[in-house]
């Protein structure tokens, strides 16, 4: 089968030729619609996980899926035909989604695809999707809160803002002028902050008090914290945590993506009932994965969808 692999850290990606996996006990074989590129895909070409997870070469990249069931392993409870998606989610880093097939274990990462979403949405939702239902689980806006969502503009960000205005916050997003500020606001932005300029005199003009709550997507979490007022909260999926702001009176918690059934059947029905967009800002097909890395590292807004089949 095609997929896209790298055959050591640092090494351009490729479509190559590879075995076909079969799907063993409590495995399923899906036939592969749709993937898309996050930044653990760009972590694992450059080798940034390679002393925190095993890594096996030659490599196959990807973490989102959405497809059809090929085939199942013996105590599988799903059936040939259905439509999944989700996250690739294995100890080893070796077997990806960026293929015509990937095998996926029935009890993690995966769930059922509402018939009325497309293999591309969902191919776009698992990993960004979970990262953001994470960080804003975990700061719990609630209504007429003001929220400032740092890294606004990319996957995990525009996923954000869409749950935090959905929960009645009043969202600051951090984004570029022009294009960039366009796109946050038409997800539910109330309000554009330049990250490229002072964000604390932005924000402050907006909130003079500060803000009850913080994402931290991207730039300095320190600027983040400060502008909180006393309590607030915040939450980063780039490894600030409570050690990093002791002594302040604020909440921290550090987010990883948890793409468990009951997360990812939220985002999907959200999708489905048309209250939940996803953001794909540029598609390519499995051949031109190259240039989607490209246009990855040229800072696309929103989600980068890879179409398989």
């Amino acid at each position: 089968m095609r997929a896209v692999t790298i055959a050591d850290f640092g090494t351009t990606p490729a479509v190559t030729d590879v075995a076909k996996p079969a799907a063993g006990p409590g495995e399923i074989l899906v036939k592969v619609g749709a993937t898309s590129l996050n930044g653990f895909d760009g972590a694992v070409v450059y080798g940034v996980f390679k002393d925190m997870m095993e890594h096996k070469f030659p490599i196959t990249l990807g973490k989102d899926f959405a497809g059809t069931v090929e085939a199942v392993g013996e105590g599988v409870n799903r059936a040939v035909g259905d439509r999944v998606f989700g996250v690739v989610m294995k100890p080893v880093v070796q077997d990806g989604a960026f293929a015509e097939y990937v095998v996926v274990g029935e009890g993690y990462g995966i769930a059922a695809l509402p018939e009325s979403v497309t293999d591309a949405q969902a191919g776009a939702l698992g990993l960004a999707g979970s990262a953001a239902a994470g960080v804003i689980d975990a700061i719990a806006p609630q209504r007429g809160e003001v929220v400032l969502i740092a890294g606004a503009t990319g996957g995990v960000g525009a996923y954000a803002v869409q749950l935090a205005a959905a929960a009645g916050a009043t969202v600051i997003a951090t984004a570029r002028p022009g294009k960039e500020a366009e796109f946050v606001t038409g997800l539910g932005a109330a309000h554009v902050v330049d990250h490229t300029g002072d964000i604390d005199a932005q924000v402050r003009a907006l909130a003079p008090a500060g803000v009850s709550a913080a994402v931290h997507l991207a730039g300095d979490p320190g600027v983040l914290a400060g502008l909180l007022v006393g309590g607030g909260r915040l939450a980063s999926t780039l490894g600030f945590g409570p050690e990093q702001a002791e002594g302040r009176d604020i909440q921290v918690t550090s987010v990883m993506a948890n793409p468990d059934a009951a997360t990812l059947d939220r985002l999907a029905a959200a999708v489905a009932a048309g209250t939940l967009q996803v953001p794909i800002g540029e598609s390519f097909g499995l051949d031109s994965v190259a240039a989607a890395f490209g246009a990855f590292g040229a800072g696309t807004v929103g989600k980068i969808a890879i179409t398989v089949g």
